[in-house]
């Protein structure tokens, strides 16, 4: 197959399309890391400069350092990690199993189950707020990290079943059964035959989970009180005063609240590309 060589003027139009797609997803980094390193709770500057020229990290010392009752960015960094780490490790194993039973077990209402599922999925979450509050105040679980979990976990547990649902679709159960042949138990082989193959789903599992616990404002809004309990969206929130924004704390809050997701994100994508290129069946 002869393959065209594509044209100079193609080649350009394509490279000034990426150009600006690249300077959108870019400049908002560089305008929080440009607020952040300017003195003073000046959010821009009507001069354009690639850096502030009196740029300093007094916002990243303060947010880092300061341990007060309003302001404790490192306790708050704390418990989203925390809460978001349980939330992932809970959707995995929910999901996981959820999934694997959705594709390779036939069993009455199994139709409806799934129907039903993305029926719910096609609410906006927000509808569902006066419903968590209710059940985690019934529960005592208001102003309560478990509480939150399990409430992230529930809104996560929808799509990523789906998803992994139609990942073990496209697994041959001849691997299974070629394991079962060779003494391998079932749960065996569910452990050392199947969960290596779904490497790749069950990576996107886990970033969707650790990004519904990490990065929720409403719900953790919502039912914390308590601000040694709150999450860091919550506790940068808390940092306005009336009329007063602090943007530069808040800029630099947002750059070092990014770093976990960032590194989580690289961290999964090279495992992702790992599962990939492993393959169902090896010569």
């Amino acid at each position: 197959m002869n393959l065209r060589k594509p044209t100079t003027a193609s080649l350009a139009l394509q490279y000034a399309i990426l150009a600006i797609g690249l300077t959108f997803a870019i400049f908002p980094i560089y305008f929080v890391a440009q607020a952040a390193l300017r003195p003073g709770n000046t959010l821009y500057s009507t001069e354009l400069q690639l850096l502030p020229t009196d740029a300093s990290l007094e916002h990243f010392t303060t947010i880092l350092t300061t341990r007060t009752d309003e302001l404790n960015l490192p306790l708050w960094l704390w418990n989203s990690v925390k809460v978001a780490a349980l939330t992932t490790i809970v959707t995995l194993i929910v999901t996981v199993t959820g999934g694997y039973a959705l594709s390779r077990f036939k069993f009455r209402g199994r139709g409806s189950l799934l129907t039903s599922m993305l029926g719910l999925q096609a609410f906006p979450a927000a509808l569902a707020l006066p419903a968590y509050y209710l059940l985690l105040s019934q529960f005592n679980l208001l102003n309560n990290h478990f509480g939150l979990i399990l409430v992230y976990a529930a809104g996560a547990i929808v799509f990523n079943v789906w998803n992994l649902k139609g990942y073990f679709d496209t697994i041959p159960i001849d691997l299974e059964e070629a394991a079962t042949i060779d003494g391998a138990t079932p749960t065996q082989a569910f452990f050392m035959v199947m969960l290596p193959l779904a490497r790749p789903a069950i990576a996107v599992t886990a970033l969707f989970g650790f990004l519904a616990g990490f990065g929720d404002f409403i719900v953790a809004q919502t039912v914390l009180f308590d601000p040694d309990l709150y999450t860091a969206t919550v506790g940068i929130f808390t940092l306005q005063e009336g009329y007063r924004t602090p943007w530069g704390l808040f800029a630099a809050s947002a750059l070092i609240v990014s770093v976990p997701v960032t590194v989580l994100f690289l961290y999964l994508q090279r495992n992702l590309v790992g599962g990939l290129s492993a393959g169902g069946v090896k010569g």
